[in-house]
């Protein structure tokens, strides 16, 4: 049961990490003060990442400062938010430019990619495994206007904004889901549609740029269009509450 029980523990937080797998097995030479040798290797191992992965073809996006940064903590412990050098200048041009129309905005991004190996899984999406992909949140505002910095959801992603309007029939398996049970606690905030629009736009616009996916009924409502926007199929995840851009 400890060989299953440490097993999954390695594959949870492999699938999650990428390297805590790694940590957890150093850890379990540890017999006591297991979790501070498991934080321990960890943060080294993630320390060495921040330095190895440039040399790899794989940058960092930003934590915090300047108009473009992850959207929270989250993706920046776990080694979620490493690009390819390329994309990340898509990606810091694009925020800059909507910062230039819109001053004081932040642009967040949500899951890049790990910073090592081309193919890795990055669950629970069926691609970002290159370091050519990269998602970003929608912008949000209140009731005093344009909410600097925040999101509807805690991670980013599931705040859908497509209730009751379905582009695709029902089908299984799918990734298509509804998340219906978060709604109630991610009120409070709505969309914000010109600094949005205006980032797509910034995508769309550059020529590194292969591929933006959205939904169309909502890209429609945004008033954006081009031939690089994109439906990402039914049998992948919604993309309603998030913008995915691709070179």
């Amino acid at each position: 049961m400890r060989f299953v029980l440490h097993g999954a523990a390695v594959l949870t937080l492999t699938a999650i990490t990428q390297l805590g797998g790694i940590a957890w097995v150093v850890a379990l030479a540890f017999r006591r003060r297991r979790w501070a040798a498991f934080l321990l290797a960890y943060g080294l191992l993630w320390a060495v990442a921040q330095l190895a992965a440039p040399q790899l073809g794989r940058e960092p996006i930003p934590c915090r400062g300047g108009p473009l940064r992850m959207q929270s903590a989250f993706y920046c412990v776990t080694l979620r938010n490493f690009v390819s050098p390329e994309l990340r200048e898509v990606a810091q041009r694009a925020a800059e430019r909507v910062a230039r129309d819109h001053p004081g905005t932040v642009t967040l991004a949500l899951d890049g990619n790990f910073p090592f190996l081309s193919g890795f899984p990055m669950i629970p999406h069926l691609s970002h495994g290159d370091g050519d992909k990269l998602d970003f949140a929608f912008f949000y505002a209140d009731e005093r206007g344009y909410a600097v910095g925040r999101t509807k959801s805690p991670i980013g992603y599931f705040a859908f904004e497509r209730a009751g309007e379905e582009t695709c029939p029902p089908a299984f398996p799918t990734f298509r889901w509804e998340m219906r049970w978060l709604r109630p606690a991610m009120a409070g905030l709505e969309l914000e549609p010109e600094r949005t629009a205006a980032l797509l736009r910034a995508l769309l616009s550059d020529t590194r740029v292969g591929k933006v996916f959205l939904e169309p009924p909502l890209a429609a409502r945004l008033g954006v269009s081009g031939g690089k926007l994109r439906f990402q199929g039914c049998r992948a995840a919604r993309h309603d509450d998030h913008i995915h851009v691709q070179l």
